[in-house]
C-alpha cells in the first residue's frame, strides 16, 4: 500500500547521537518533496519542539517546523488535560518537559498536586524523589513520561526516564502511566495530531522494543532501519517481525 502519513523517530533514524545519518536526510526531504506528511515521534523530554527543530536545522541541515515534532512532554500534557483531575503539578525533568506544562496553564505545586510527573532529569536530587513519593501518597496521579530505562551516548548506556520512574514506583509501590513509546497513549495522539487514521500511517525508527512495538501494539504498520539500536543479528530472533525492515532508508518505496 502507500502511506499517506509517516511517524518518525529521530536518534538512530534520522540522526545518531551527534551523527548525521544522510540517508534520514534524504528520506524527509523526499517526503517534503512528495507532499507527505510527517510527524518526528520521539520520548526525548529534555528539548521543547522549537530547540529540536534548531538541532535539526543548525546540526544536520534538515528544515522543518516545530509542528512535525511530538514529544512525549506533549503527549503528557495532552494525557492531562483528557483526564482534567485538576491543573497542579509536581515534574521530575527538565525544562523541555517542565517549561511547556506551565506553559500548558498547568500550575506549580510540590505538596499537594494532582499530578506527579517524572521524566528525565539531569539534575535529579534526593529531595525531588521524596516530594514525589510523598504527592503519591497522598493521591496524586503518577506519570512516568516513558518507560526507557537507558539512553545510549558516547559514554555508554546511562539512566533514562525510566530508571528515575522505577525509584519512585519502588518508593510508592503505586505503578505509574507510561506516556511515551511503546504506549498507546502516545502513539493514538501522534495519529491525532497528523490528522490520519492508523491503518493510513507507518512507523519509522530503529529501534524494535520502542518504535517498532510502538506500532506492533496499536494497529500501525513498520519500519525497522538498521542504522540505530536494533542490530541485523536480531532480526530473524524477533518475537513479532515488523512490517519492513531495510538496511538504509535510501531502499523505501514510497509508492511500496
Amino acid at each position: 500500500m502507500s502511506y499517506k502519513g509517516y511517524l518518525i523517530d529521530l536518534d538512530g533514524t534520522i540522526y545518531l547521537g551527534k551523527e548525521p545519518i544522510p540517508a534520514g536526510k534524504r528520506f524527509v526531504e523526499a517526503l517534503q518533496t512528495k507532499g507527505l506528511p510527517f510527524l518526528f515521534v520521539t520520548n526525548n523530554t529534555t528539548r521543547s519542539p522549537q530547540v529540536v527543530a534548531d538541532r535539526l536545522a543548525q546540526e544536520f541541515d534538515i528544515h522543518v517546523g516545530p509542528e512535525t515534532i511530538y514529544t512525549a512532554s506533549l503527549a503528557t500534557i495532552d494525557f492531562m488535560k483528557d483526564d482534567a483531575k485538576g491543573k497542579k503539578v509536581f515534574v521530575i525533568g527538565e525544562a523541555g518537559l517542565i517549561d511547556l506544562i506551565l506553559e500548558a496553564g498547568f500550575e506549580w505545586d510540590e505538596t499537594n498536586p494532582d499530578y506527579v510527573v517524572v521524566g528525565l532529569d539531569n539534575d535529579v536530587t534526593y529531595e525531588k524523589f521524596v516530594l514525589a513519593t510523598l504527592a503519591i501518597q497522598k493521591g496524586a496521579t503518577f506519570i512516568g513520561t516513558n518507560p526507557d530505562k537507558n539512553i545510549p551516548t558516547e559514554r555508554g548506556l546511562l539512566p533514562g526516564a525510566g530508571s528515575l520512574i522505577a525509584m519512585v514506583e519502588t518508593a510508592t509501590q503505586t505503578p505509574p502511566i507510561f506516556i511515551g513509546k511503546p504506549e498507546a497513549i502516545i502513539m493514538d495522539k501522534a495519529v491525532d495530531h497528523i490528522g490520519l487514521q492508523k491503518e493510513d500511517v507507518i512507523m519509522v525508527g530503529d529501534n524494535y522494543d520502542t518504535d517498532i512495538c510502538s506500532g506492533i501494539r496499536n494497529g500501525i504498520d513498520s519500519l525497522l532501519v538498521l542504522s540505530g539500536f536494533t542490530p541485523k543479528a536480531a532480526v530473524p530472533l524477533l518475537p513479532v517481525a515488523p512490517t519492513y525492515v531495510l538496511d538504509s532508508l535510501d531502499e523505501w518505496d514510497f509508492d511500496k
